[in-house]
C-alpha cells in the first residue's frame, strides 16, 4: 500500500485527478480507475481525463465508511 502524502482532506484541491485520490487513498492507481467506474463513486470525464469534486469524494468516503459500521459492527 502507497503511503498518503496528504495530512488531512483539507489539503486537497477542489477538483482531484485520479492521481491525487491514489495519492489520498494510498492506492495504485489501477485500483482507483476500478473505483471510478462504479456508478456510485462521485467522478465525471471531460475529454479523456477524469476528475473528482472533492466535496462529493469526501462524502463518498463518509458513506461507505458508514455503510461497513452497519454492516460489520452490530452490538
Amino acid at each position: 500500500m502507497k503511503s498518503c502524502q496528504y495530512k488531512s482532506s483539507d489539503e486537497l484541491p477542489l477538483i482531484l485527478n485520479v492521481q491525487e485520490v491514489s495519492n489520498f487513498l494510498g492506492l495504485g492507481l489501477s485500483q482507483v480507475y476500478e473505483l471510478v467506474k462504479r456508478i456510485d463513486f462521485p467522478a465525471f470525464k471531460v475529454g479523456s481525463r477524469i476528475f473528482v469534486p472533492k466535496d462529493k469524494f469526501l462524502t463518498w468516503l463518509n458513506v461507505q465508511t458508514e455503510e461497513k459500521d452497519s454492516l460489520f459492527y452490530t452490538e
